[in-house]
């Protein structure tokens, strides 16, 4: 199958309009300073993440409100103001979430029940935007599938999903770009999935002692001492810019057989000291420009942002009414190509 990849390369930032839900509130609107800033420095991606509770009626069958969904016409109506891409993506789905996973009745991958209401979500969103062009809009399945072994889940049962959620959407708009997330959260390429002309997109968290130092959800942070980069040691690897390069060969390979890479969440939580973040940047940057990826960095706001972190050692510069980290903003464009 030719593939269906994105029309230029995709720079930019996650935004979480969406990804906390209470009953009865279906996110904030689209922060227009934010996409403003975007537009006047070059980028062009906006990754949305969506919880589905958002739009659920009832709880024990799925059944969606389409009503409810007029926030999504708004974000994408932003996003075109713009000239930004919008990727739509599934955070929470039925029956998974690598956040909280055991809230869920269902299993995504084992119950038939929440496979059925998965694939009527993005059929459903698939009749609604049909007609908008794949420049403006794509589709990402479900963020982050878990690791072979976890939940049941295995790579021919994530495999079999797949290929029946991209079947049932392009039956209702063939030319609609969909993006699939790796595996073991992002990390692992889907060389098995190659054939079917979608992006697949990865994941630039690697090292996680660096990345994720004092990560509250993340056991893996416990007792963790004060990152330095490069030269970390990090499961069995000296993480310098090399070994970033090493990590992303099956994700290489993938492009050897056709496939649209991008990587789409990297960042950096705000207790690394900044000095050691934009060092690990700069690498990350350097290797994304040479392989011509696109990025999405989680998040535009927030504690991984280029605006609202606290990192120790960060300076901020005013812009369009928001502080903005410059040296992160400007090591961003760095990794663009034609920046």
């Amino acid at each position: 199958m030719a593939p269906r990849g994105f029309d230029t390369p995709r720079y930019g930032f996650n935004f979480q309009w969406s990804t906390s839900w209470e009953p009865g509130k279906v996110g904030q609107e689209a922060n227009k300073r934010a996409l403003e800033i975007m537009r006047e420095h070059s980028f062009n991606f906006v990754r949305v993440p969506f919880d589905y509770r958002f739009w659920t009626l009832d709880s024990v069958d799925y059944s969606f409100d389409e009503s409810v969904f007029e926030p999504v016409d708004r974000y994408l109506a932003a996003c075109r103001e713009f000239g930004h891409h919008l990727s739509l993506n599934i955070h929470r789905g039925p029956g998974y979430c690598i956040n909280s996973n055991h809230i869920e009745r269902h299993n995504l991958w084992l119950d038939e029940v929440a496979q059925e209401a998965f694939i009527r979500l993005w059929t459903t969103l698939a009749r609604r935007y049909k007609g908008v062009s794949s420049a403006e809009l794509s589709f990402d399945l479900i963020n982050e599938p878990p690791d072979v072994g976890q939940y049941g889940m295995t790579r021919d049962v994530h495999q079999a999903l797949i290929r029946r959620v991209v079947a049932e959407i392009r039956a209702v708009d063939p030319d609609r770009t969909i993006v699939i997330d790796g595996l073991a959260g992002g990390n692992l390429a889907m060389p098995e999935l190659s054939d079917l002309g979608v992006v697949m997109s990865g994941r630039g968290y690697q090292p996680m002692s660096v990345s994720h130092y004092k990560a509250s959800w993340w056991s893996g942070s416990i007792g963790m001492t004060e990152p330095i980069y490069p030269d970390c040691f990090y499961e069995g690897v000296w993480w310098d810019r090399d070994a970033i390069v090493a990590y992303y060969e099956p994700w290489r390979k993938l492009e050897e057989m056709g496939v649209t890479v991008h990587i789409g969440e990297f960042g950096c939580y705000e207790f690394t000291p900044q000095a050691v973040a934009l060092a690990w940047f700069k690498d990350l940057f350097s290797v994304y420009r040479e392989f011509g990826w696109g990025f999405g960095l989680w998040e535009f706001e927030g504690a991984f942002g280029i605006a609202g972190h606290r990192r120790p050692g960060a300076t901020f510069e005013p812009m369009n009414g928001m502080m903005v980290d410059r040296e992160l903003l400007e090591l961003m464009k760095e990794g663009m190509l034609g920046a």
